[in-house]
């Protein structure tokens, strides 16, 4: 006898969740009900879901399940923040970190087992692609932690920010990622502000273009060099979207939600990436426009040729973004002790598909950078 195959409503949008129930013969309400006991009152089984009636119970036992990610391994930094392998079959595995901060508590999640963008300073993305998470798996991530998580004292969740900065590029995974985000900003479910949602993406255009239409939450681009030449080599997906192209969608993006800012991400690479001339590109780029810059301190990981910019030169870096008029400010780099920084989620990641764009591995020794300031024009010498 074939054994049913049962829906995961874990992931479900209110939309797919009305379809689902409608296909029953059942109210659309019902979606906001159930939603409510599984995201808010963290509710598993069917039968402590005492509003529904006891016929559509039976049938969500017949029918459906609510099954999360499994947790793999647990780590906590020093610092308090707190990183979790979350197991996606095959022996594939992708991390979220909890970074705790006194007014506030960001979740940063992954979207895929790997990726296949390969840019060329980060650890995901030097272990390839496996696969898409389904939305039930990147949900899942944001449920364990704010079960797992103890509350804040005045009883609210610990986690008051969620971004989609973890492993993976959460555009090139669109189909799963809507849902999610749309979970996390119902009233139904976690009733998170659009601004406290940020997806952070290399610059996949169209569904940018997208993004804005279907789920306008905050928008973080990693940008990481300001001309094309340096970008091609250290964020390959700049050959498909160049970056006038890219800021022309920003812009777009940043109009329709009511002149909010787009933050561009900005790693800092000795030598590579960061000298003044850089800067004032990168100020001439985003001048005028709903912009700010969170510098990132690259952050080391096995195998890397790169290497993270002195203080002194970010620092520099900082004043004259400021100078030209930009709000620029440096991340604070966190959870260095268990691999938990940003740039250092690795996961677990049996390579299936390489580099899309057939480029290899950019090093800073094969970085023949130029800048528009021909005196410090330089060969990165690392």
């Amino acid at each position: 006898m074939d054994t049913v195959q049962k829906t995961n409503l874990l992931g479900l949008s209110q939309d797919g969740l009305e379809q689902f129930l409608a296909a029953r013969a059942e109210k659309p309400f019902r979606a906001r009900q159930i939603m409510q006991w599984i995201y808010q009152r963290e509710v598993d089984d069917f039968d402590e879901m005492t509003d529904l009636s006891k016929s559509l119970r039976a049938t969500l036992k017949a029918d459906a399940e609510i099954i999360s990610p499994e947790v793999q391994v647990r780590h906590d930094a020093k610092d308090g923040c707190v990183k979790w392998l979350f197991k996606s079959g095959a022996g594939q595995a992708v991390e979220t970190v909890f970074i705790p901060e006194a007014d506030r508590g960001t979740l940063c999640i992954s979207s895929q087992v790997g990726c296949a963008l390969d840019c060329s300073f980060c650890a995901t993305g030097a272990q390839g692609f496996n696969r898409n998470l389904t939305s039930a798996e990147i949900i899942g991530q944001v449920r364990h932690a704010i079960r797992e998580l103890p509350r804040r004292d005045n009883g609210e969740s610990a986690i008051s920010n969620v971004v989609l900065m973890g492993m993976g590029e959460p555009l090139a995974n669109y189909r799963s990622v809507v849902p999610v985000l749309e979970l996390l900003v119902s009233d139904w479910s976690y009733g998170m502000s659009r601004r406290r949602v940020t997806v952070s993406t290399s610059g996949i255009v169209p569904h940018i273009n997208k993004l804005s239409d279907d789920c306008n939450v905050a928008l973080a681009v990693s940008l990481h060099a300001p001309n094309d030449h340096l970008r091609d080599q250290i964020v390959p997906i700049n050959k498909l979207h160049p970056i006038a192209t890219l800021l022309d969608a920003c812009w777009q993006y940043a109009a329709k939600r009511s002149n909010r800012f787009i933050t561009f991400e900005y790693v800092m690479l000795r030598g590579v990436n960061d000298s003044l001339a850089h800067a004032n590109q990168l100020a001439e780029l985003l001048k005028n426009r709903p912009a700010k810059v969170n510098l990132i301190p690259f952050n080391p990981f096995p195998g890397t040729e790169f290497k993270r910019s002195s203080v002194e030169t970010i620092r520099a870096f900082q004043v004259r973004l400021r100078d030209r008029g930009l709000v620029a400010t440096t991340r604070k780099t966190r959870g260095e002790d268990i691999d938990a920084a940003c740039g250092q989620l690795a996961g677990k990641v049996s390579d299936r598909v390489k580099n899309r764009l057939g480029d290899k591995r950019v090093g800073p020794r094969s970085i023949d950078e130029k800048t528009s300031d021909k005196k410090e024009t330089r060969v990165s010498s690392i």
